[in-house]
């Protein structure tokens, strides 16, 4: 009888740790870095003139060095999708990067800065521009709407 009862409890245990309350460093990592927001910050600036011109910003928002690490060359890319969401431009399309993992080594409050442009020659109306960076560890993508007269 005491051994039944002693699998029932490891058992009962066991199912009790399994469901029970998980860590939330994965989730919230910015708390032990003492920042307020996110590790990396990004933002995309677009503007629009005979050529519509792009700018990456990747911020480390962290009081140490951060690393990103890269699958390819490619570190970025950027989109632009027409009002019903096609794509009709692609930076990267056409390009060549090498095969080799890379990272690169961001200080406290550094910042990247990655430009692209476009001739989009004869076109007009609504698109999205969408710029994502490339890293393993720190992927981020920016949306951002704009016109063409």
């Amino acid at each position: 009888m005491r051994s039944r009862l002693a699998v029932a409890l490891v058992i009962a245990a066991a199912v009790l740790y399994a469901c029970g309350p998980r860590s939330h460093t994965a989730e919230t990592p910015n708390r032990k870095h003492g920042t307020a927001g996110p590790l990396v910050a990004s933002s995309l600036d677009v503007a629009v003139g005979d050529n519509v011109e792009f700018v990456l910003h990747i911020t480390n928002n962290a009081q140490k060095k951060l690393e990103l690490t890269f699958p390819s060359g490619q570190n970025y890319d950027v989109t632009v999708l027409d009002s019903v969401g096609r794509e009709v431009w692609r930076w990267s399309s056409g390009r060549m990067f090498t095969q080799a993992l890379q990272n690169h080594v961001l200080e406290a409050n550094e910042t990247l800065t990655y430009e692209a442009a476009w001739n989009p020659e004869s076109m007009r109306g609504a698109f999205v521009a969408v710029a994502s960076l490339r890293s393993e560890n720190h992927p981020l993508e920016r949306r951002v709407p704009f016109s063409l007269p």
